[in-house]
């Protein structure tokens, strides 16, 4: 396939291009930004360039994981979030159904910020008396800031197009795999590396795995249709144990790992005392056939 990244100069796109490329497809990467992983510097506001690079490259397939992220409220106003996220998206979507387009699938990066409502973020503090439990079922969503009700517009957008013209349009939930520093908590006192290892248990992946998921949906897009999928590290949780997550989350985690103590403490890590939420990416393995590699047992084996 020749496919446009878009997004190539970013976390994601840095592992995802040369992913593919080692696959054989011939990839173009779009960002504003330069980059080893980028080809054409520009933005996906810029309709004309979108035009240009599908119809000379010759692109059959896109993946779009272009964005103004989460960061970005405290740098950017609403509406560069609203050219991006929304215009920047329809831009991709109507060149790719354009007369004489060669697209014939899509894949969607959106995220899993876009499922959490305030009252989820406040947690235990709020309130809540479990964690709570989150796959693609969950209605209504209720985003809390710019950015999710962004790529919730953006995700509607991609269900219509795939409604009125038939595109193939998997939509990638991801949950968290930048290295940033985690903002989940108000009150986190865990370095960064014992916050991501955390994490693993029900709210991070790998980009690594990040970039896989992005391979298979692309593989599996034309079976898909349009459908949402949660990607995140399998969680050995169930749903039974959504009350005492919220109330003890170390003790879940024991009785889970009985190790986990001991390889914690000997690099002085602690574990979260709640967590207020799961993320469930069954429907993933299910429907598309995927599932993460590292999961918070891989996090214990790289830790013996």
């Amino acid at each position: 396939m020749n496919i446009l990244v878009t997004g190539s100069s970013g976390w994601l796109g840095q592992t995802l291009v040369p992913r593919l490329a080692r696959d054989g497809h011939k990839v173009v990467g779009l960002d504003p930004e330069p980059g080893a992983t980028t080809s054409v510097v520009g933005s996906v506001v810029d309709r004309a360039l979108v035009r240009r690079v599908i119809r000379d490259e010759g692109i059959t397939a896109i993946v779009h994981a272009a964005a103004r992220h989460k960061p970005h409220i405290e740098t950017h106003d609403n509406s560069e979030f609203v050219a991006v996220n929304v215009q920047g998206t329809l831009n991709l979507l109507e060149e790719a159904v354009a007369p004489g387009s060669p697209v014939d699938r899509f894949v969607f990066t959106s995220t899993t910020s876009l499922m959490i409502s305030q009252e989820i973020r406040d947690g235990k503090a709020g309130g809540a008396k479990e964690a709570v439990w989150i796959d693609e079922t969950m209605t209504p969503l209720k985003p809390r800031n710019i950015y999710g009700v962004t790529k919730l517009a953006a995700e509607e957008l991609c269900r219509l197009f795939n409604h009125l013209h038939g595109l193939p349009v998997p939509v990638l939930r991801t949950s968290r795999f930048f290295p940033e520093e985690d903002d989940m908590a108000h009150a986190i006192v865990q370095s960064g590396e014992n916050t991501k290892a955390n994490e693993f248990l029900f709210r991070r992946l790998s980009v690594e795995d990040a970039a896989e998921a992005h391979v298979v949906a692309l593989a599996r897009a034309k079976e898909v249709g349009f459908d949402t999928f949660i990607v995140s590290a399998p969680t050995p949780f169930r749903r039974e144990d959504c009350r005492e997550l919220i109330a003890d989350a170390p003790s879940v985690v024991a009785r889970l790992f009985p190790d986990y103590r001991a390889l914690y403490e000997r690099r002085g890590w602690t574990m979260f005392d709640t967590i207020d939420r799961v993320y469930d990416a069954g429907k993933a393995e299910r429907v598309l056939g995927f599932k993460c590699r590292t999961d918070f047992r891989a996090i214990l084996a790289g830790l013996r």
